[in-house]
């Protein structure tokens, strides 16, 4: 097995952030820096930063159905935080991108870095689908330019997919999107006068939120 790979598996660092941990020293195996590719035998030691390295035998993601209110921080400066709603054996987790304290819906935690990164990287195409609840009625012109030419936004142009939840009510949407720009649906929205009251994250990639209750978490091993 490769050296990043290895490193990868056992920590919750990407294989790219692994590779930047190698080129820096920080990795050793058998007492001796890590060499860029070198291949690990099971009968070699590994370490990070001085602490050893043991392989995973098993790794755990959770979906989470995150309330409002919450932040996807260990910290919450004054804020309740995801972590209270886990377990302390559940406490190593992190989550695979981020919602913001303002939206709600299926939240993905885990201690696989590859499984992250497949799920995160941009190459990657993973669909994200949402809920949303605007102040008003979206215009026709409006949709055309969201679902069609995009938005400028300072970032980029934002395309998103939008189909109407209920007939009849141009308020509410269903948006899917590709990318994971920073509070991307909130500023598309808000470039053509909008104000999204609810956003509500149904389905990341393979994994949809289904049943699930809010503040309840459905435990996966992989």
């Amino acid at each position: 097995m490769r050296i990043n790979k290895y490193v990868a598996q056992a920590t919750d660092l990407s294989r790219r952030a692994a590779d930047a941990a190698i080129a820096n020293g920080r990795v050793r195996v058998n007492g001796q820096p890590a060499e860029t590719g070198q291949q690990i035998k099971p009968t070699d030691q590994v370490s990070l930063d001085n602490r050893p390295l043991i392989l995973r035998s098993q790794t755990t993601t959770i979906m989470l159905h995150k309330p409002v209110g919450y932040v996807c921080s260990r910290d919450g400066q004054g804020s309740r935080t995801i972590y209270e709603l886990l377990p302390s054996e559940l406490g190593h987790l992190k989550p695979v991108g981020r919602l913001d304290k303002d939206t709600s819906g299926l939240l993905l935690m885990t201690d696989d870095g590859q499984l992250a990164h497949k799920l995160t990287h941009p190459s990657f195409h993973k669909t994200k689908v949402y809920e949303i609840t605007l102040n008003k009625a979206l215009q026709p012109l409006h949709r055309q330019m969201i679902s069609e030419h995009g938005v400028m936004l300072e970032d980029g142009v934002s395309r998103l997919s939008l189909e109407r939840l209920t007939e009849k009510d141009d308020s509410r949407w269903r948006v899917a999107m590709h990318e994971g720009r920073n509070r991307q649906i909130r500023r598309t929205f808000a470039a053509l006068g909008y104000k999204v009251a609810k956003l509500h994250r149904t389905q990341f990639g393979p994994y949809h939120q289904g049943d699930l209750a809010a503040g309840k978490f459905d435990l996966k091993k992989i």
